[in-house]
């Protein structure tokens, strides 16, 4: 029986990272019975990204955002339009993620083995490592402290699957059922939080969210912001309210508004703390700062 694999990708002034993307997953060993449908959002690229890969992959179906989607944006959009074409699966992939040769194939013997113990609402998360030191990078998280719902350690991967309790959003495999149950990606975030959301909804409504074995490919970890001094309160709460947050040297304070989103669904009752309690940071940099003018 076919199987159908909606691949579901979002780019913006990446070109040469989108394309090299694009060619491993299409180099990837896939049984004949297994068909992928690339729909990749080009979220307002200025560096012929869409062009470039409808020139090179005719087939990848690209839509067209405004610049403003981001990632989480840019996925729904891609989501949205692949529903519609009732696909077996759909695969988050982030287009600074190569994957290895045979990626999907492990995804989907993992679902399916899975699925034969009767779970068939799972949620198959690949892993990442970095392309050069071959250090863990992303991949499955799980609540490991009770007295924060929302501080997630990572999981690294070993020669069996293993039960998480959400992903970050670079490989992950969605089969239709839990999409169904689900649905798309929430609005409420535009660039951090939404694929966390995600898992810990997908838990919510009874799915399952697991790590495949081993290392699905590769992807480096973001890079880690200078540190900056002269900046003021005022144009730090400015940047934590913008798409991307404020990067600080070891964390991302993300939106405030987003941040709340998040804890108010998935931290109990106590959320209005851990909703403010990332935020310190600012207000002890401010007075590291007024300490250092004195």
């Amino acid at each position: 029986m076919s199987k159908r694999i909606a691949v579901l990708i979002t780019c913006f002034n990446r070109k040469q990272k989108t394309l090299d993307c694009l060619k491993a997953l299409f180099n990837q060993v896939l049984i004949p019975e297994v068909s992928l449908q690339v729909y990749l959002v080009d979220d307002g690229s200025t560096d012929g990204t869409g062009e470039a890969v409808q020139q090179n992959y005719p087939q990848v179906k690209v839509l067209q955002g405004d610049g403003n989607l981001f990632w989480n944006g840019g996925m729904r959009m891609a989501f949205d339009v692949a529903c519609k074409d009732n696909p077996d699966f759909y695969l988050w992939l982030n287009d600074d993620t190569l994957l290895e040769p045979d990626a999907l194939r492990t995804l989907l013997d993992t679902y399916y083995q899975l699925a034969e113990t009767g779970e068939r609402k799972a949620i198959i998360a690949g892993s990442t490592r970095d392309p050069v030191t071959g250090v863990y990078t992303y991949g499955g998280k799980v609540q490991s402290r009770w007295w924060h719902p929302l501080n997630l350690d990572s999981v690294e991967p070993t020669e069996k699957p293993q039960r998480c309790d959400t992903m970050c959003g670079n490989c992950v495999l969605i089969p239709r059922e839990v999409a169904q149950v689900v649905g798309n990606l929430d609005p409420a975030f535009v660039h951090y939080g939404g694929d966390w959301d995600y898992g810990l909804r997908a838990k919510q409504k009874g799915c399952t969210v697991w790590i495949a074995p081993g290392y699905q490919g590769t992807c480096p970890a973001n890079p880690k912001p200078q540190k900056q001094t002269n900046v003021t309160l005022g144009e730090r709460l400015h940047k934590v309210q913008q798409p991307k947050g404020l990067a600080l040297e070891d964390v991302t304070l993300q939106p405030m508004k987003e941040w709340k989103v998040l804890t108010q669904r998935h931290a109990g009752f106590l959320w209005p703390i851990y909703w403010l309690l990332p935020y310190r940071r600012l207000l002890w940099l401010y007075i590291a700062g007024l300490l250092k003018k004195g």
